[in-house]
């Protein structure tokens, strides 16, 4: 059976962070869908100016942990704080936790992490101005280019980007991990 991969985002995502590992996972065979808060396209931040759009497949209103086998969130600043405001979006996220799935969070996609009340305890990597955010939230934050804790994978930037996707392929290959936990 094929693996669906769910990637959450909206406007502001990091440009590379969504398309990158989009790329990758559809590589590997994954059917790949982009979850956003509204129908429609999404626009992506590069630099310092908005750049590429994708088309969103599906509401996070439309769609459930159950129907996928792991989920990514991308970076940049404005996408995250957008999505943790949203309840919807921390049920969705807390649901990966609590069915025991592969997440992945790059860059200051931890924000919706943190939201989602899934890190304390665990050890992870962010962007380095928000990791006394995660430390506050109970995480143990470490300067790795990426960091694999249960099913937990995280990384710090783009620069990241190979050693993520690798990581997170691995990590969806492996499939559920009973200590993933919310």
């Amino acid at each position: 059976m094929k693996k669906r991969i769910a990637i959450l985002a909206t406007n502001g995502f990091e440009k590379s962070e969504l398309f990158s590992p989009k790329q990758a996972l559809e590589n590997e065979d994954f059917q790949v869908d982009v979850i956003s808060l509204e129908k429609g396209k999404i626009k992506g931040w590069e630099g310092t100016d908005w750049s590429g759009e994708i088309e969103v497949d599906y509401t996070v209103k439309e769609v459930s942990a159950k129907d996928y086998n792991a989920l990514v969130l991308p970076g940049g600043v404005m996408n995250p704080d957008q999505l943790r405001r949203n309840e919807d979006v921390l049920v969705f996220v807390r649901d990966f936790f609590k069915q025991s799935k592969p997440v992945g969070a790059i860059c200051h996609a931890a924000w919706t992490l943190i939201e989602a009340e899934v890190v304390e305890g665990r050890t992870m990597t962010s962007f380095s101005s928000i990791q006394k955010d995660l430390k506050n939230a109970g995480a143990l934050w470490v300067d790795k280019e990426v960091v694999v804790d249960e099913a937990l994978v995280t990384s710090r930037n783009p620069d990241d980007l190979p050693a993520f996707n690798a990581k997170m392929v691995e990590e969806i290959y492996e499939g559920k991990h009973d200590l993933q936990h919310a």
